[in-house]
């Protein structure tokens, strides 16, 4: 699995110690790990705005499997990753989170609270997390006597998202111009992103900004 890291500008200067841990559980587990964010208070800037549009590009274009952001609070990161078609993005304050969620939404992408309840222990909490994220088979639904409707769910919910939202090149060309060279203006994510771009019409949109 390969796994894109974001950091946004409010909890930049927290990119080593979160990246550390889930590159220790991506070593365990063969997941190749990019940090595609920000790694201090004076890389590129991003904010949340950022990260959505940065890791619908990377998802879509399947140049990753799933995606770790992240901001404050994770509300906004939350929020901005899940405005995209192709992105299911879950909320995760600890491990119970991150194991149900793989479970039951199955989904491609976490939103983690940076700032609030970043504490002692706090690398554990991340390691943890982590570990339940990216650890056996997902999507087999919990607890086991309610899987097969959690499944079902799982993928009506997706379903839906599709139907209702608009072509995903269309909204992102729909977007602010500025928001987007923005959003693709950092090395790591440029060359995460062309390295492992597997659709030539997202490629050309994000080189038409560079």
């Amino acid at each position: 699995m390969k796994i894109a890291l974001m950091n946004e500008f409010s909890q930049a200067g927290k990119n080593p110690i979160i990246l550390k841990e889930l590159q220790a559980v991506g070593a365990e587990r063969n997941h190749e790990v990019f940090n595609v964010g920000m790694d201090g208070d004076n890389d590129h800037r991003l904010t949340y705005i950022h990260l959505g549009i940065i890791a619908s590009l990377l998802l879509n274009s399947k140049a990753v499997d799933f995606v770790v952001s992240g901001c404050g609070t994770g509300q906004g990161a939350l929020m901005s990753l899940n405005a995209y078609p192709g992105v299911c993005c879950g909320y995760c304050i600890d491990p119970a989170d991150a194991y149900l969620f793989a479970q039951i939404n199955n989904g491609n992408a976490l939103a983690i609270p940076f700032a609030k309840g970043f504490g002692w222990g706090a690398e554990l909490n991340i390691r943890y997390m982590f570990e339940k994220a990216f650890t056996g088979e997902t999507g087999l639904g919990y607890p086991p006597e309610r899987r097969a409707s959690q499944v079902e769910n799982a993928g009506i919910l997706n379903g839906v998202k599709e139907a209702t939202a608009k072509n995903y090149l269309d909204g992102l060309k729909a977007l602010d111009p500025e928001l987007v060279k923005q959003a693709v203006g950092g090395e790591r994510f440029q060359k995460c992103f062309f390295d492992g771009c597997q659709d030539a019409e997202i490629e050309a949109f994000v080189r038409s900004f560079i």
